[in-house]
């Protein structure tokens, strides 16, 4: 009986964490598989790769057409699709027009007046050291 429980224990402990894992990965597998088959136009999506954009057409089971910046369509593997990605609304609750008009014009103005003199030196500077700087030639063992 001795004999038989330490091999079973240390099976027990090996198949277990390889048998939760296979599942785990099943399932991420089935849900990406679902996202990628419910894709449709009109969709933001991110690709593998990290870019974002807008599904233009989902016409062939292999490919889809992403609109990366308007005109610019490309087509893409199914498979590139990443995740689906909630679009950027700037929406705030409860504010006052008039408040927000005036808040964004006072930095402007404030801006504007103390950062001029600072740009027009730095523009002066850049203007003395902004060509290409040549090094002279290096003269080894010439005398």
């Amino acid at each position: 009986m001795n004999q038989l429980l330490l091999p079973l224990l240390l099976l027990l402990v090996v198949a277990v964490p390889l048998v939760m894992g296979t599942r785990k990965q099943k399932k991420q597998q089935a849900a990406q598989q679902e996202m990628q088959n419910s894709i449709a136009p009109g969709d933001r999506v991110m690709t593998t790769s990290g870019l974002y954009g807008t599904v233009a057409d989902t016409s062939s089971e292999t490919t889809i057409d992403i609109e990366i910046a308007p005109g610019v369509v490309t087509t893409w593997l199914r498979l590139a699709v990443r995740e689906k990605v909630e679009p950027v609304v700037e929406t705030e609750e409860n504010e006052d027009p008039a408040e927000t008009a005036a808040l964004e014009q006072a930095p402007e103005t404030a801006a504007t007046s103390s950062e001029a003199p600072a740009q027009e030196s730095i523009s002066a500077e850049e203007k003395q050291t902004s060509g290409a700087q040549v090094a002279p030639p290096l003269e080894h063992g010439k005398k």
